[in-house]
């Protein structure tokens, strides 16, 4: 569950280490404009594609799929590979179901809770990153196409966070890749693909639907 939600686990200028104004002011102007841009947005779709490393046993766990969200507090991810599961929100709750499992877990969801949760905090929230991160480098690649922003977590914001690397196109402030590394040693890497803004999206569309046969527990 814990690296679901990390992804999920969603979700939210060209620049260059040394210029002159210096990464850390030039990252956080764009770094702040992503939220910005989230933060107006009223819902998102995306093609998603997970790698999370299991160090312990050597291999990468990876899944793909389509992710949308919605305000307030909404959000379904279709996993189509290599497992089906569930991982939904319908503004209330989360509703997260192992591939395989025949119960549903279901925990409350709120603003309180999304310090550390990229993309959930993007378009839940209401443009705060720039309050729990700083940005320590701003890189430009692909001839300025893009920039990687490093960033850390500023005081006690996301204790459970060590690193977040955002990939951000220059020209839409859209979010291409989010890197999580925990204080655990733990990973996390979304891509996303043909990304979407204010999609229109049916109002039961989050709705959460108990599969036959399957038990609903608090957790």
């Amino acid at each position: 569950m814990r690296t679901h939600l990390l992804a999920c686990a969603l979700l939210l200028l060209p620049l260059a280490r040394g210029v002159a104004a210096g990464p850390e002011n030039a990252g956080e102007a764009l770094l702040g404009r992503v939220g910005e841009r989230y933060a107006a947005a009223r819902t998102l779709s995306a093609k998603f594609r997970q790698e999370i490393p299991l160090q312990s046993v050597g291999i990468v766990r990876k899944a793909y799929g389509t992710v949308y969200f919605a305000r307030p507090l909404k959000m379904r991810w279709d996993y189509k590979g290599p497992e089906a599961q569930l991982f939904l929100a319908d503004g209330r709750y989360f509703y997260f179901r192992p591939a395989g499992s025949m119960q549903v877990i279901r925990r409350g969801v709120d603003e309180k809770g999304l310090g550390g949760k990229i993309p959930l905090l993007l378009l839940f929230g209401k443009g705060e990153i720039t309050a729990l991160f700083r940005v320590d480098a701003a890189d430009a690649r692909k001839g300025g196409e893009e920039t990687v922003l490093r960033l850390s977590p500023r005081d006690d914001g996301a204790p459970e966070i060590r690193r977040i690397d955002l990939v951000v196109g220059t020209a839409d402030a859209l979010i291409r890749e989010i890197h999580v590394f925990d204080r655990m040693g733990g990973e996390n890497h979304l891509y996303l693909t043909d990304v979407a803004v204010n999609p229109s999206l049916a109002p039961d569309f989050f709705r959460f639907r108990k599969p036959a046969g399957v038990s609903v527990v608090d957790g």
